[in-house]
């Protein structure tokens, strides 16, 4: 992992694109390693579950933290 980290950041910085390490979040997806991420030297934050293009990702990897979000904006939508 650390090595594939440090092929982004390589790849990021010689594009011009900086890694922003306090607005960057690990999720660990179907992993038992605990080891933590870190970029730089300093270690990323890890988060349980993330919204990407409006759908919630978990580590579990399946849907139905996405889906129960979503039936509660759909019920909260239909009653007013």
């Amino acid at each position: 992992m650390k090595i594939m980290t440090a092929s982004v950041a390589a790849v990021s910085a010689s594009l011009g694109i900086n890694i922003h390490k306090g607005k960057t979040k690990v999720l660990k997806y179907n992993m038992e390693n605990s080891n933590p991420i870190t970029l730089d030297g300093e270690t990323l934050e890890d988060v349980e579950s993330s919204t990407y293009l409006g759908s919630i990702i978990d580590e579990q990897g399946g849907s139905d933290v996405d889906v129960r979000a979503r039936i509660v904006k759909a019920r909260s939508h239909s009653y007013n």
